[in-house]
């Protein structure tokens, strides 16, 4: 191929044009108070937020709470609709049952009453009604004797430790608003001392809630109980015996009082629990039982004499049996003095003595 030739001319006057980086401009830096006045803006856009937000949120519901307690005499819109408005909570709607009883309210009422306040739209869940208890608080027999007790021993400087007021009526209780603390007092108090008598109103607060109540002072003792069931012959061991206190008339005499007396004596009929032991409910045990082999004793200061006897008695200590000498077959009286052991008078020596020399 045939190089093509350029002009001399044209090569002469070509030329590269440099690349030439333009030229940044330097931004001046913003003054102080530009930089002051964007925070303050910025502030107030977000304080502007804080106080929109939550008044741009749905607002609860209202809904019916359910069941129900009531505490006081009426029933509010608050205590029947949660996410009611606080400004109408403490509105009443419904008078409350009496103390410690139950009521029902129709769900229907409940929406409308809640609408003649303005609060429409209060969701049901479902139900009819609503069951509304009544809170009390109770004033039993025992609070009440309680009371009466103290107004005899301020009034009439009686010692109520051992004693008990059998109460008129049975179980008598008294119902007071829930929130009525304190304990209860007798006022108007009245006691015959000879019919045993007293009578009292019984009240709470300033007579917020009172009781008419009356009952006989009953005198205590205490006595000695078992604790279980005890077979003929059977020891009485700790803890069979507890002390508890039972009024005194009708007791009688022979009671026994102490939790020590009868240990280890035997019961000399069956015996159930709860039984008041009584003298003659149990006895020392048998040391001597009849066919035993015993030992018979005699002894005065210069003579001491034992041989072997035959019981034909059973008895306990100090008990006088009827004892068969062995060698001599005879029969004699000796006195319980001991397990398996017996003692004679003198006039069982010469006896005694034929045998201790026949030996």
């Amino acid at each position: 191929m045939t190089p093509v030739a350029f002009p001399v001319s044209l090569l002469a006057e070509t030329s590269l044009t440099p690349i030439v980086q333009p030229t940044r401009r330097r931004v001046a830096p913003p003054a102080p108070g530009m930089v002051l006045r964007a925070v303050l803006a910025l502030a107030v856009v977000l304080i502007l937020g804080a106080v929109a937000l939550p008044a741009m949120a749905a607002t609860p519901t209202p809904r019916l709470r359910g069941d129900v307690t009531a505490r006081n005499d009426v029933l509010t819109l608050g205590d029947l609709v949660e996410n009611a408005p606080p400004a109408l909570s403490d509105r009443p709607l419904f008078r409350a049952p009496a103390l410690g009883s139950t009521g029902t309210i129709q769900t229907r009422r409940i929406a409308e009453a809640a609408s003649a306040l303005g609060v429409a739209g209060v969701e049901t869940g479902g139900r009819v009604q609503i069951a509304v208890q009544r809170a009390a608080r109770r004033v039993g027999p025992a609070e009440i004797e309680a009371a009466l007790k103290r107004g005899l021993e301020t009034g009439y400087g009686l010692d109520t430790a051992m004693t008990t007021i059998r109460l008129d009526n049975e179980a008598p209780s008294m119902l007071a608003p829930i929130d009525l603390a304190g304990q209860a007092s007798a006022v108007d108090l009245v006691y015959d001392a000879r019919a045993h008598r007293v009578s009292a109103l019984v009240s709470l607060g300033d007579r917020q809630a009172s009781l008419r109540v009356s009952g006989v002072v009953v005198e205590l003792r205490e006595v000695a109980v078992l604790a279980r069931n005890l077979n003929r012959g059977e020891a009485l061991r700790e803890g069979d015996v507890t002390l508890e206190k039972r009024p005194r008339d009708g007791l009688g005499g022979d009671v026994q009082a102490s939790l020590s007396a009868a240990l280890g004596e035997v019961a000399q009929r069956p015996l159930s629990a709860g039984t008041v032991l009584r003298e003659g409910d149990t006895a020392p045990p048998d040391l001597v039982s009849r066919g035993e082999t015993v030992t018979i004793v005699y002894a005065t200061p210069g003579i001491s004499l034992s041989m072997r006897g035959l019981a034909n008695d059973s008895g306990r200590m100090g008990a006088v049996v009827n004892v068969v000498n062995v060698a001599s077959k005879k029969v004699l009286q000796a006195t319980v003095v001991g397990p398996g052991k017996v003692s004679v008078g003198p006039n069982g020596v010469p006896q005694l003595q034929a045998n201790a020399l026949a030996r």
